[in-house]
């Protein structure tokens, strides 16, 4: 049994900020996997949390160990666990559902009634070992760089977002290019989309827009998104519009240029209601609105595998702009609610 005390980026009180501390190594229990974190990476839900936002504010419970986006390696396991061994290199599912569920049973785990997250409702992976269900972990390839396992998680939200439908040959409107939305970008290049056009106001992220592959990066806050949509495919509008921006704005503006039969998939999350005109936008235009929750349970994370071994993993290198030892995770905190920065992967 590993025993004794770890490292550990705690959400301790419920104001702004978070704190280094030493915490106990997680004991498993007989159905879990201990891990070694070699590396974690920082998602927009940690900064919530950092912040302390409205969001963070009615969901999470300090003190709790914040992170969820990881790679590492198994160096325990309980009595009943066989699908893994020590020295395993592992990442793993962040939503723990119950498996009971309607929407469990039916093949639509990501959606379960009774969802657990990792880093939120759990104690997560801004420390030097976790604790994950076996059900969740997930076995990596060793010859993937660290920091790229350490992004599968979000990668898998990009990939369930992009190809939630038919992307070949489609015109796409990436709008928000935050880390995941980054990510959309090569996904879309390296699969056939006929034009990228992704849509920023933070000029640092529509720069790497631009390096990643886009045909067109757009400035919403200088530019009008929807005549030069428009006017670039033949006055018909975006096929596809993904939203990663979670801005009302951006989303009611991506429901005029978006083409008629066109596919809009949101993973963003708005802060308010979004008033939309669905008779107009929606209905006359025969479009389909997909909600993007998580990655399919598992059939994305096959998805990331087989992607990474195509040489995706080359194309997404330049998302993660800045590493720090996790000890410095502030710095990593600080470029994100900037905007300064692609990925940001912490290691322990």
């Amino acid at each position: 049994m590993v025993q004794g005390y770890m490292t550990a980026v705690v959400k301790q009180h419920t104001t702004e900020g978070a704190d280094i501390i030493k915490k106990e190594i997680p004991i498993i229990g007989p159905d879990e996997v201990l891990i070694k974190v070699k590396a974690t990476s920082i998602c927009g839900t940690d900064v919530h949390i950092y912040v302390w936002n409205e969001w963070a504010k009615s969901r999470i419970k300090p003190p709790k160990t914040m992170g969820h986006e990881f790679v590492g390696e198994v160096v325990e396991i309980g009595k009943n666990v066989t699908s893994v061994k020590v020295g395993d290199l592992v990442s793993a599912e962040t939503h723990i559902v119950c498996g009971k569920c309607k929407a469990c049973r039916t093949g639509n785990a990501h959606i379960c009634e009774n969802t657990l997250i990792l880093g939120v409702d759990t104690d997560g992976a801004f420390a030097e070992y976790i604790k994950v269900p076996e059900s969740n972990v997930w076995l990596n390839d060793k010859d993937i760089p660290l920091e790229l396992l350490s992004i599968q998680e979000p990668l898998g939200n990009a990939v369930h977002t992009v190809f939630s439908g038919e992307v070949v040959g489609k015109t796409v409107a990436v709008v928000g290019c935050g880390p995941i939305g980054m990510m959309a970008i090569p996904l879309l290049k390296t699969t056939g989309a006929s034009a990228v056009f992704a849509i920023e106001p933070v000029e640092y992220r529509r720069e790497l827009a631009h390096k990643l592959g886009a045909t067109r990066v757009i400035n919403p806050l200088k530019e009008d998104v929807v005549s030069i949509i428009k006017s670039e495919t033949e006055g018909y509008g975006a096929d596809v519009v993904l939203d990663f921006s979670g801005s009302s704005i951006a989303i009611r503006q991506g429901l005029k240029y978006i083409a008629k039969g066109g596919r809009m998939s949101i993973l963003g999350l708005p802060d308010n209601e979004v008033p939309i005109d669905i008779t107009n936008d929606v209905i006359f235009k025969g479009i389909t609105i997909h909600g993007i929750t998580g990655r399919r349970m598992y059939d994305t994370w096959y998805q990331v595998k087989g992607l990474l071994r195509s040489g995706l993993k080359d194309a997404l290198k330049p998302i993660i702009t800045h590493t720090f030892p996790l000890t410095e995770y502030q710095k990593g905190m600080e470029l994100m609610i900037k905007g300064q920065c692609g990925k940001v992967v912490l290691y322990p």
